[in-house]
């Protein structure tokens, strides 16, 4: 390569000292030197420039094989990113098909269990409306029996008295000295039989009293303990399926506690 700039310096020096030709602007060059001077300038080119310039004279064919070849490429990707927009698209549906399907049905199992408690709460609670009637005509039925054996003892007892005191009576209405005192006596007998009488009477209605008070707080109680079931289900939204319905069960006073009270 400094071999062609050597040559040109020395083409340059030739025409600087040639010989001009008169009235005009040529000048005289010795032609051997000159042609000398070219070859070495031509044999001096590195053959890349060679290169370039077949490179320069096929660049248009170049340019379009690598513009089809960039097309060709582009329409490549861009079939095969439809493709595997298609596939995903697919994918997607069939997830969320699948995603439905498993919500439908632990919707349909959550509204089967839903229904299943309700139905066990309403049992629940028909089981021990039924128990509490039960228990409360059997302990009407003792309150009326026992009450009505009081009722009969007070009679008994005002009949005994009021026999009694006719007895003592009519004794001392067969003494003349002391009538007066059996009038007194009489009566007094009289009223304490009428007093017995109406203690009796008494206990047994605070007695009765007391049983229908107890059973109507048991009652009470088993309302408010469905009251607290339904209301459960009520606020539960999705229901918890690890709890069941064990509160149903735990009434605030059972008929084994009420058992024990009465």
């Amino acid at each position: 390569m400094y071999r062609v700039f050597e040559a040109l310096d020395e083409l340059v020096a030739i025409v600087e000292e040639a010989r001009g030709v008169p009235m005009t602007a040529g000048c005289v060059v010795p032609r051997g030197d000159v042609l000398d001077l070219l070859d070495d300038v031509k044999e001096a080119i590195p053959s890349e420039l060679d290169n370039a310039q077949d490179v320069l004279d096929h660049r248009d064919q170049l340019v379009d094989d690598a513009q089809t070849n960039a097309e060709q490429t582009v329409s490549r990707a861009r079939a095969h990113a439809d493709a595997t927009l298609t596939e995903s698209r697919e994918e997607a549906d069939r997830i969320v098909a699948d995603a439905k399907a498993h919500a439908d049905r632990m919707v349909a199992e959550a509204t089967a269990h839903a229904e299943q408690l309700v139905l066990d709460a309403t049992n629940e609670a028909d089981r021990r409306v039924q128990d509490g009637q039960r228990e409360y005509e059997t302990v009407t039925g003792r309150a009326r029996t026992e009450a009505d054996r009081m009722i009969e003892a007070g009679n008994a007892s005002y009949e005994r008295s009021v026999a009694d005191g006719t007895a003592e009576q009519q004794r001392l209405v067969s003494q003349s000295e002391v009538v007066q005192a059996a009038h007194a006596e009489s009566a007094r007998v009289v009223d304490a039989a009428h007093a017995e009488s109406d203690r009796l009477r008494g206990d047994c209605d605070v007695y009765v009293d007391t049983k229908l008070a107890e059973f109507e707080e048991f009652l009470n109680g088993t309302i408010r303990s469905v009251g607290r079931g339904r209301q459960q289900l009520r606020s539960a939204g999705t229901p918890d399926y690890g709890q069941g319905y064990g509160g149903y069960g735990s009434t605030e006073y059972g008929s084994a506690d009420y058992g024990a009270r009465a």
